[in-house]
């Protein structure tokens, strides 16, 4: 099976490949599986846009597929857990964290700064709400009312959609231009100080993951390499316990 995107992370521990995923898991219990699950998701994307960035997200909340961008064969046979505890996604690294914050989240994971540099690229799809960047563009600090890392331009046209009483709970902005689009523009806009988050932005304040933003907004190429392999690593993240006949309920 040949699909891409995300970015995700949980209360997962990694374990090798080979001891708990394979390529072709379903080969023999339902041969059908994976061009039927093919079929279904590109049928979806061309009803509706926004699926790709909708299975991002979800992916992403089940553990720590896209439109455009890099494929890969997909390793198969990941256990789904017997709970579902809402208390869980607090471990899930939040848009306002700084850099030593995001580190942590994903280092405690076996995953390392180039996993969360790619990984984060993930970002290059979808829409946000005011809720999770307004604390960018209104009382920032004691000195600064807007996130002075943020171009003003950018912050001023946020600010006109995101105002500091925001009533509308629809509000909010693309992650950028191309949101439908699984490019390398996402780091491009980081460089120029016109990303959504904290944790976007963050990505530049140390050499190492700075160097990293560079590489990938000047080589889509670099990024699609450095994100299989990313994404393919944190697909080995497990926790759960079977693969469930129903993906409704526990087996």
């Amino acid at each position: 099976m040949a699909v891409a995107t995300v970015s995700m992370l949980l209360v997962c521990s990694i374990v090798p490949l080979g001891a708990a995923l394979s390529l072709n898991y379903y080969e023999k219990t339902c041969p059908g599986a994976e061009s039927a699950i093919t079929n279904a998701v590109k049928k979806a994307i061309m009803s509706d846009k926004t699926v790709p960035a909708a299975l991002l997200r979800m992916h992403f909340h089940d553990c720590f597929i896209r439109s455009g961008g890099p494929t890969w064969d997909v390793p198969k046979g990941r256990k789904d857990g017997r709970t579902s505890l809402s208390s869980e996604t607090r471990q899930l690294p939040a848009p306002s964290f700084n850099l030593s914050q995001l580190q942590q989240s994903f280092f405690q994971r076996g995953l390392s700064e180039e996993d969360l540099v790619a990984l984060s690229g993930g970002h290059t799809l979808g829409f946000s709400h005011c809720s999770s960047f307004q604390n960018r563009l209104h009382n920032f600090d004691t000195t600064h009312d807007i996130d002075p890392s943020m171009h003003p331009s950018f912050a001023a046209s946020l600010r006109s959609i995101c105002p500091i009483h925001n009533t509308m709970k629809t509000a909010g902005a693309n992650m950028d231009p191309s949101p439908t689009t699984f490019d390398n523009t996402y780091y491009k806009l980081i460089l120029q100080g016109k990303s959504l988050f904290s944790s976007d932005q963050a990505l530049v304040t140390s050499t190492t993951t700075k160097n990293l933003v560079t590489k990938f907004a000047g080589s889509k190429e670099a990024f699609y390499d450095a994100f299989v392999k990313s994404m393919i690593k944190m697909s080995s993240l497990t926790g759960g316990q079977e693969v469930r006949k129903n993906c409704q309920k526990v087996n």
